[in-house]
C-alpha cells in the first residue's frame, strides 16, 4: 500500500530562511511616556513600543517573552497589489508567504500554551494563509475563520461582487488548553429575558424544545407529550423530534420549565431558561456584524481625531480589537501586535487593562502612534471604546528601538564589533547571542550574565594574558563555569578547567546575517523566477537571490 503523502504548501524560496540576528533593544526615555499621576492601582506602565524591522523585533523579543504572550493580533498587508501612503502592499505571492512564515514561526514560540493568534486578511491571500498557519501551528489548532463585515453597503463600482467582509483567522497554540471567554450579553439580548407568568424564580427567556433530528435517527425522542392547558397529546414533527428523552421531559414538567404561550395553546412548548442560571455570557460566533464591532468608516473617523492632516489610511476600529481581546484575554494579560499601523491594538489594550507590545517600522510610529497613545494615557481620547469601558486615562509605555547590528565591516572588509556599541551593549548583545540572561553583577566584575546558577558569561574587549585567565579560573572555582568572550588572548583556549575562552567576533561570525537592518521588500528588486528546467521536482523551491528580497509588513489593513 503506497505511503500517504503529507500535503503542504510550496512556493519559490520556501527552503530559504534568514539567519536572524537577535538584536538588543535600546530604550529612548525621551520618547517613552507615562501619566502624570496614578489613576488607579491597576495602571500598567511596562508596555513597549518598538521602532524597527518587525522580523528582527520579534527575534529580539523571543528570549525574554517566549511562552508569555496570551494573544497576538496582527493585521499584515494583504498583498493586493495596491499602493498605500505608508507602505507598499504589492508583494509577489511567494515572497509574501515566506515573509509571513518567518514571522509566524516566531509568533508561535512567543505565545503561551493557552495563547491564540488572530490574523486579519482578505480573500486575496486568506486561503493560502490558512494552509500556511496549518503548517506552522498544526492543523488541529485551527479554531475558526471569523467573518468581519467591514462594509455595510454595496460597492456599486465593483467589477464582480462587492467585497464587504474580511477574514480573521484564529489559531491557538494548543487547542486542548485554549478556551474562548464568553461575551457579555448585549442590551438587545438582555431584553429577551422577561417574566410573563410571574414565575417566582425571576426573569427568563425561552429556547426551542425540539432538535434537528428525525424520528428515524432518534426514535427515543419521538413520543407524545401532554399539554396540561388543553389536555391534548402533542407529537413532534417526524423530522424534528423533541430535544429531551421521556425521563428528562418529565423532570422539566415537574420543574415547571415548559412554556405553552400566553394562552397556553402553542402547538409545541418552549423551554424556560432563567437569567441567573444560564451562562454569564454568550458563546462567540464566527460572523461579526459591523453594528457590533465597527467598520472601516468608523475606524477612519477614530484616527482622524489624532491626525487630521494625514490620517492613517487603513485602520481597524477599536471595537473590533475589543471583541478579540474580550474573547482571547483577561485583565493583565500580554498582547502583541507586530504590525502596529496606527496603534489601535495598543490603544485598546491600554483601555482594557491589558499589557501590550507593539512593533512599527515606519515614521508613522512617531507621527501617528505616539500622539495617539499620549492622548489615551492622558485621558484625552474620547472616541473608540473609551465610554464603553469607562476609560479615564493612566499608565504608560516605554519606547525602544532596535540596536544596530553587532558587527560591521572595517575599511578592509573585515567584520569587527560596531563602533556604536559600548561595553554594556556589547555584553548584553553577546549574552543574547549565547543564550545567557543578561544580569551584570555589582560586585563580581566577570559576571555579566548567567544561564544557570553556576554557569556565567564574561565579555571584554581586552586582550587577556595567561596570568589574567589563570586568576579568572581560580576565582570561578571548581563549582562554577565561565564563558569568556574577548578580542584576543595569549594562552591555549582549553588550558583552564573552569573557563571556556573564545575570541570575538570569530565566536559569533557564522551565526547571523550581520549588518542586515531591513527585511523589507523593494518590489523592483524581486528575484527572477528560475527557469522551469532548474526547478527541483517541479515544486518551485529554489531560493530568491540574496537575503534582501523581502518586505516589511505593517498594518492596520488595506481595506
Amino acid at each position: 500500500m503506497p505511503k500517504k503523502q503529507k500535503l503542504e504548501l510550496t512556493w519559490i524560496g520556501k527552503e530559504s530562511r534568514p539567519k536572524l540576528e537577535p538584536r538588543i533593544l535600546l530604550e529612548d526615555a525621551a520618547k517613552s511616556y507615562h501619566a502624570k499621576q496614578q489613576v488607579t492601582d491597576k495602571d500598567i506602565f511596562d508596555n513597549r513600543l518598538i521602532l524597527g524591522d518587525n522580523l528582527l523585533a520579534l527575534k529580539a523579543l523571543e528570549q525574554e517573552f517566549a511562552g508569555k504572550v496570551k494573544c497576538v493580533f496582527i493585521d499584515p498587508p494583504y498583498n493586493t497589489g495596491s499602493a498605500f501612503t505608508h507602505y507598499d502592499d504589492g508583494v509577489e505571492h511567494s515572497i509574501w508567504l515566506s515573509l509571513m512564515r518567518d514571522r509566524l514561526e516566531i509568533i508561535r514560540r512567543l505565545l503561551s500554551d493557552d495563547g491564540s493568534l488572530w490574523v486579519t486578511i482578505d480573500d486575496n491571500e486568506a486561503h493560502y494563509l490558512k494552509v500556511l498557519c496549518d503548517e506552522v501551528f498544526g492543523r488541529p489548532n485551527f479554531v475558526a475563520n471569523v467573518m468581519w463585515e467591514k462594509k455595510f453597503s454595496p460597492q456599486n463600482d465593483a467589477k464582480w461582487l462587492s467585497l464587504n467582509h474580511d477574514h480573521i483567522l484564529v489559531f491557538s497554540k494548543n487547542k486542548e488548553t485554549w478556551r474562548p471567554n464568553l461575551l457579555a450579553r448585549s442590551q438587545k439580548q438582555e431584553k429577551y429575558f422577561k417574566n410573563p407568568d410571574n414565575d417566582p424564580r425571576g426573569m427568563w427567556s425561552s429556547a426551542d424544545y425540539t432538535c434537528a433530528k428525525s424520528k428515524y435517527e432518534r426514535p427515543n425522542l419521538y413520543y407524545p407529550i401532554l399539554n396540561p392547558n388543553t389536555g391534548e397529546e402533542v407529537w413532534p414533527n417526524p423530522i424534528r423530534v423533541w430535544a429531551f428523552d421521556r425521563n428528562t421531559h418529565e423532570k422539566n414538567v415537574g420543574d415547571n420549565l415548559l412554556w405553552w404561550g400566553k394562552d397556553g395553546k402553542n402547538p409545541v412548548p418552549r423551554l424556560k431558561k432563567f437569567a441567573d442560571r444560564v451562562r454569564e455570557g454568550t458563546v462567540p460566533t464566527t460572523v461579526w456584524r459591523h453594528e457590533d464591532v465597527g467598520n472601516n468608516q468608523a475606524a477612519k473617523r477614530e484616527v482622524i481625531s489624532f491626525n487630521e492632516t494625514d490620517p492613517f489610511a487603513t485602520p481597524k476600529p477599536e471595537s473590533l480589537i475589543q471583541r478579540v481581546l474580550e474573547i482571547a484575554t483577561n485583565l493583565g494579560d500580554l498582547v502583541l501586535d507586530s504590525f502596529a499601523g496606527s496603534g489601535t491594538t495598543g490603544a485598546v489594550a491600554q483601555k482594557m487593562g491589558r499589557r501590550w507590545i507593539m512593533v512599527e517600522f515606519g515614521e508613522h510610529c512617531h507621527t501617528h502612534i505616539i500622539p495617539r497613545l499620549k492622548k489615551v494615557i492622558d485621558g484625552e481620547d474620547t472616541g473608540g471604546i473609551t465610554k464603553v469601558v469607562a476609560w479615564k486615562g493612566g499608565g504608560g509605555f516605554r519606547y525602544y528601538r532596535l540596536a544596530p547590528s553587532l558587527l560591521e565591516k572595517d575599511k578592509w572588509g573585515n567584520w569587527v564589533i560596531s563602533r556604536e556599541y559600548n561595553a554594556a551593549m556589547l555584553a548584553e548583545a553577546l549574552c543574547k547571542l549565547e543564550g545567557f540572561t543578561y544580569a551584570p553583577s555589582d560586585s563580581v566584575y566577570w559576571q555579566h550574565g548567567h544561564s544557570t546558577e553556576r554557569d556565567f558569561i564574561y565579555v571584554t574587549t581586552a586582550s587577556l594574558t595567561h596570568e589574567q585567565l589563570k586568576q579568572l579560573n581560580d576565582e570561578v572555582g571548581a563549582e562554577r563555569s565561565l564563558l569568556v568572550l574577548c578580542t584576543a588572548f595569549r594562552a591555549r583556549a582549553n588550558a583552564y578547567e573552569n573557563l571556556t575562552v573564545r575570541k570575538i567576533p570569530k565566536q559569533v561570525l557564522s551565526r547571523c546575517e550581520w549588518g542586515h537592518d531591513d527585511y523589507s521588500l523593494q518590489v523592483e528588486n524581486l528575484p527572477r523566477a528560475p527557469e522551469p528546467d532548474k526547478l527541483p521536482n517541479s515544486h518551485l523551491n529554489s531560493s530568491p537571490e540574496g537575503s534582501g528580497a523581502q518586505e516589511e509588513l505593517f498594518g492596520d489593513d488595506p481595506a
